[in-house]
């Protein structure tokens, strides 16, 4: 299992999220709207809130003792902070990441540097859990040593059932393990919905380029985002070029004309303004047949590039773009 490491990577987080976070962390290098339902929340049993269920403390979380319910939580991580706010323990965030930017109301939270983890600064927000995605300068032992409860998540999903397993324990961290369940069980059932209305095909599977930024970088079937293709029934350019096994190659222009996908994805608009038009003006794209028949899918850059609950977004997104009009 590819193992790249970031501080959310959005961890998948500097979207760059992702292409900063995935690229400068994995390969070690300097890295440079579709339409998107509100994100799914957990489900409750019916008269019981995420509060009512919380289970007894103290208790143990992926080997950290968290002695009581999380009161105030420093999340330093993008895609943990959407899952905390999607399990209904968004009120007792104090802080977040620079890159938390959804839900809405994450918006006042102050904002810490991921990247640059200040101890001194994280404990001024006197917090009894933090969750952590990336770990500058060994951060959790320095905040261990003052007492706080760390949840270090250090490298990337490569499953779905990896980010669920994420969620559930996001969900055991801060009491609310109900909810945690609900959420996964309701996440596994518009996944599963939307895997059964692929249509079945008696050709070859189409094929797709998905770029994290202009320099090429882009993502094989072995890492998380690939995962959620292949569910999709998708092939992946990139798979073939990827010699180091990292999960993220970098292509050239003339691989990917060679190859010319049936379907491109571009995960880069926002921090890189790319769109179906900037591709049709670089040199020999307007002959792909993806440009040519529009095909080219403008990506919200978090949303693909995270493993929260929105993540049935993004597999909606790809099997809409795929097969609309097919069955």
């Amino acid at each position: 299992m590819p193992t790249p490491s970031s501080p959310n990577l959005g961890r998948f987080v500097f979207k760059k999220t992702f292409v900063a976070s995935v690229i400068a962390l994995a390969l070690v290098i300097a890295g440079c709207s579709d339409d998107a339902p509100g994100a799914t929340t957990a489900v409750v049993p019916s008269g019981e809130t995420a509060a009512s269920t919380t289970p007894d403390f103290p208790r143990d979380v992926l080997g950290v003792t968290i002695p009581a319910r999380p009161e105030r939580i420093v999340s330093a991580s993008a895609t943990h902070t959407e899952m905390i706010y999607a399990l209904g323990a968004g009120d007792r965030v104090v802080a977040v990441d620079m890159f938390s930017d959804y839900p809405a109301e994450v918006a006042d939270r102050p904002k810490i540097d991921a990247f640059n983890l200040n101890l001194e600064a994280v404990a001024a927000f006197d917090p009894d859990l933090v969750i952590l995605s990336f770990d500058p300068g060994d951060a959790a032992a320095g905040l261990a040593e003052l007492g706080i409860p760390v949840i270090l998540f250090p490298t990337a999903p490569a499953t779905l059932q990896d980010a669920y397993d994420e969620m559930t324990a996001i969900g055991a961290a801060v009491g609310a393990d109900r909810a945690a369940a609900g959420l996964v069980a309701a996440l596994e059932a518009e996944v599963a919905g939307l895997v059964a209305d692929i249509p079945v095909g008696d050709g070859e599977s189409p094929t797709y380029y998905h770029e994290l930024g202009e320099d090429l970088y882009s993502i094989t079937s072995n890492t998380f985002i690939g995962s959620i293709y292949s569910l999709a029934g998708l092939r992946n350019i990139a798979d073939p070029a990827d010699d180091t096994g990292s999960g993220y190659p970098q292509l050239s222009a003339e691989y990917i004309l060679q190859a010319d996908p049936d379907f491109i994805f571009l995960a880069d608009t926002v921090c890189c303004g790319q769109s179906a038009a900037t591709l049709a003006g670089r040199p020999g794209w307007e002959t792909l047949t993806a440009v040519r028949e529009g095909r080219v899918i403008e990506l919200d850059d978090d949303v693909a590039s995270r493993w929260g609950p929105r993540i049935v977004d993004f597999l909606r997104t790809v099997t809409t773009a795929a097969y609309a009009g097919t069955g």
